[in-house]
């Protein structure tokens, strides 16, 4: 009777044991995770970080700073080779502080700063420039637009387009009878073709759905050309643009060498 009344002592204890396993491995668990470090914040991170990475900007600075030294080294070989003829790095460095010293002074007409003279280059490639731009825009326009224009104007832009700035110097000359208006004449001549040539080719490669999608809407010819040709052509004209500067300051070089200017 007694034996029937009280459980054996391992049938007593595996209760407690199963309750208390979930206990013990939830604990293990804290434990494993409270051993682990705690995640950087990404502000901590930067601050880590350093501000200048020295390698890179070694791969920026130092390429380019050996070639100068190149240039100067070869320049002061030659300077020393040829005697008095060409001076050497060093005269040229001490002339040029005393040229830009007082870039401004005026002397009479024939005896100005080196200032003066870079503000009549700006004012002669502005001006060429901005002509060429007002004509060579719309005019690449109405040739990639129309085929009739484009049929017309092609083979004269293939016969004039090559013809070197040196060659219209002379006729500007002739005809304006002045230095100043012919050196702008020029440089309007040579730096129209790139963006009358860039302009008709963008205006040329718009995609024809764009167009019958206009024609299908009545759209006019001018929403057609300021709502779709603009936009779409507008990074070919860029281009044109980009390159009629270099043109530009090309031809004012020659031009002023040429003209006294």
């Amino acid at each position: 009777m007694v034996s029937a009344v009280f459980h054996s002592p391992l049938e007593a204890a595996a209760p407690v044991a199963t309750t208390a396993k979930p206990a013990t491995m939830a604990q293990a668990l804290a434990a494993k995770a409270s051993n682990k470090p705690a995640p950087t914040p990404p502000q901590a991170a930067a601050r880590k970080a350093p501000l200048i990475d020295l390698t890179e900007l070694a791969q920026r600075v130092v390429p380019p700073v050996l070639g100068l030294l190149l240039l100067i080294g070869v320049w002061y070989l030659v300077s020393v080779s040829t005697g008095s003829s060409i001076p050497s790095p060093l005269e040229t460095g001490k002339q040029a502080v005393q040229i830009f010293s007082d870039p401004f002074y005026r002397n009479g007409p024939n005896d100005q700063g080196v200032g003066w003279n870079v503000l009549m280059s700006l004012q002669r490639v502005a001006m060429g420039f901005g002509l060429a731009a007002v004509v060579g825009i719309p005019l690449g326009f109405m040739i990639g637009r129309f085929g009739f224009l484009s049929r017309m104007f092609n083979p004269l832009i293939s016969l004039l387009r090559p013809v070197s700035p040196l060659a219209w110097l002379p006729i500007g000359l002739l005809v304006f009878k002045g230095a100043n208006p012919a050196a702008i004449w020029t440089i309007f001549i040579c730096s129209i073709w790139p963006m009358v040539i860039n302009t008709a080719v963008g205006v040329q490669r718009v995609p024809q759905d764009y167009l019958n999608v206009a024609r299908v809407l009545k759209l006019s010819e001018w929403s057609v050309m300021t709502k779709i040709l603009f936009p779409a052509v507008l990074p070919y004209m860029l281009t044109g643009v980009r390159l009629s500067v270099g043109t530009a300051w090309l031809v004012i070089v020659a031009a002023e060498m040429l003209t006294g200017g």
